[in-house]
């Protein structure tokens, strides 16, 4: 089906309901898309008198739109600030949700901002951790399959695929190997509530100068640091490193203060925590990306990966037991290089 058919399909679906709100005035003006994003959900804005909502078209045979209400009602419950879901239809695809405004987090980050805004988003983080799971939907763990099948988007997609290079057996056991280990070692973490994608364009500063969280309906039960290194270790924003050790240390003694984390797990433990967990979800995101350029022709993100592979290279660079995998993305490093010179000022210093 067409999208410009799901758009009017959408619109008289909010037409629909708007008969049953008299509390709302007439719409003032068309829907109108305000964004798209890597699912194939798109979002669209109907202004009213008295204010506007969003309307989302998540099409039902790509997206289930249930984690999403569910999710949105327990983060609600505990008193974070996400869009409220006014109406929905399980079939059709369609949500209706409160708008928190056009303000991405990432628009307003700058050297003089960040540590106000990274504080408020901790902050949200710490309180986000402990959110009860919601009573119609079961938050599916972040367990050692799930990490594993995460990883190896790397060896599926953006080795074979982007750099149209193929592993040698021992390279391809190594890889493997390297994998299972990262796995290991974050099941030692303690969990909570995971946003899993909590990052500066899934944030936003409400018009009343609140937080916003968005984008959360791939939440799951997971390591405590994985959110903090979505958001520390952007892949669409780049802070100095002794910058982002510092929040490190700032959200360590947070957790403690807050009785989230045993007294006697040691800032460089966390720290090492938080490393491990960034590789695992840089990995990751260097397969989505080239997937989604793959697979779905979306391509703007493969702008992004210079920056996750140097993240990658970094992170992995301390410890002496990851080397077998940051060897393998040094040597594919000249190939993916060749097909994007553009990325020759990230990278070319690691050659």
């Amino acid at each position: 089906m067409s999208s410009d058919v799901r758009a009017q399909q959408l619109a008289q679906w909010l037409h629909a309901w708007h008969k049953g709100q008299p509390q709302w005035s007439s719409a003032m003006g068309p829907l109108t898309m305000i964004s798209g994003d890597a699912s194939f959900r798109r979002y669209f804005r109907q202004v009213f008198s008295q204010g506007s909502l969003v309307a989302v078209d998540a099409p039902p045979e790509k997206e289930n739109c249930h984690p999403f209400v569910a999710i949105a009602g327990a983060l609600h419950d505990h008193g974070l600030c996400v869009p409220q879901v006014l109406a929905w239809s399980s079939s059709k695809g369609f949500m209706l949700l409160t708008d928190l405004g056009d303000t991405l987090l990432g628009s307003e980050l700058s050297a003089t901002s960040v540590n106000t805004l990274y504080g408020a988003a901790m902050t949200a983080l710490i309180d986000m951790l402990d959110c009860p799971a919601p009573t119609n939907y079961a938050l599916p763990s972040y367990d050692r399959e799930r990490l594993l099948t995460e990883m190896r988007l790397l060896s599926d997609w953006f080795i074979p695929q982007l750099l149209g290079v193929t592993l040698n057996e021992v390279d391809a056991a190594a890889l493997e190997a390297q994998f299972g280990l990262i796995a290991d070692a974050i099941a030692e973490q303690p969990t909570g509530f995971v946003h899993r994608d909590y990052h500066s364009r899934n944030l936003m500063l409400t018009p009343e100068g609140e937080l916003g969280i968005i984008d959360f309906q791939d939440a799951v039960t997971g390591p405590i640091t994985y959110d903090l290194m979505s958001l520390l270790r952007d892949a669409y924003v780049v802070w100095p490193a002794e910058d982002v050790s510092r929040w490190i240390a700032q959200f360590h003694r947070q957790l403690q203060q807050a009785g989230k984390l045993e007294r006697h797990i040691s800032l460089s433990l966390f720290a090492r925590w938080c490393d491990w967990i960034a590789v695992q979800r840089h990995l990751k995101v260097l397969g989505i990306f080239a997937r989604l350029s793959f697979r779905d022709g979306k391509h703007g993100y493969l702008n992004d990966i210079p920056v996750v592979y140097r993240y990658a290279l970094d992170e992995l660079a301390p410890y002496a037991e990851l080397a077998p995998l940051r060897a393998i993305l040094l040597r594919i490093l000249p190939e993916y290089l060749a097909r994007n010179p553009s990325a020759a000022p990230t990278l070319e210093s690691y050659l």
